[in-house]
């Protein structure tokens, strides 16, 4: 596991994106439980996508147009259903007061879907890992699994490092109306802009 393995993929993770914002609202509004269950969904939803590069599935969405494009569009529909959902206070991102069993399946399969929906992770990981594979490497799906392991780990933990943070200012939040009412406007516009950088992204 080579230090610029590591360095790289610490930056990439860390670097403000669905999942981190995701994480952040899902702490703010639903508290630690949620905020660690948020980490934990965008981090399952990585798995679909290393699947989909060990057994070449990436490489149709980089090559097909029309493949790259449905996911795409889907994935953008996605967050704006997200925003929709936030303006509205309802979905995963509704305050909550008291804990509902049910409220931590919703957060599960928001962040699932929200990783799962993004093309560009597939293709991430046909691109960025083999570079930390040797061409001669003896078992280089081993070595491949070891990497996305190490990168998922990284994950879940930045998350929700980021997640308990935003838990732990919570009761300041919601306490105030206002700026309740200000920061679910502002997560639903960073929804909305990072729906419009997907559909901007090409193949």
């Amino acid at each position: 596991m080579s230090p610029e393995f590591l360095l790289t993929s610490l930056i990439i993770v860390a670097s403000p994106g669905t999942g981190a914002i995701y994480t952040i609202a899902a702490g703010l509004t639903r508290g630690t439980r949620a905020s660690v269950l948020a980490a934990l969904a965008c981090t399952l939803g990585i798995v679909p996508h290393l699947i989909a590069a060990m057994m070449g599935l990436a490489a149709l969405l980089h090559a097909s147009a029309l493949a790259f494009e449905i996911v795409k569009y889907a994935g953008v529909a996605y967050l704006l259903w997200m925003a929709w959902q936030t303006l509205r206070e309802q979905g995963a991102l509704k305050v909550e007061t008291k804990a509902d069993p049910r409220s931590g399946l919703r957060v599960l399969t928001d962040g699932i879907a929200i990783n799962v929906l993004n093309p560009k992770l597939s293709i991430f990981f046909v691109a960025f890992l083999p570079q930390f594979i040797a061409a001669d490497d003896a078992a280089p799906l081993t070595r491949m699994l070891e990497l996305s392991g190490v990168f998922m780990a990284m994950t879940f933990a930045v998350f929700a490092l980021y997640g308990l943070f935003a838990a732990a200012m919570r009761d300041k939040v919601v306490s105030r109306p206002a700026v309740m009412a200000w920061l679910r406007r502002s997560f639903a516009a960073a929804f909305v802009a990072l729906g419009a950088k997907l559909a901007l992204t090409e193949r």
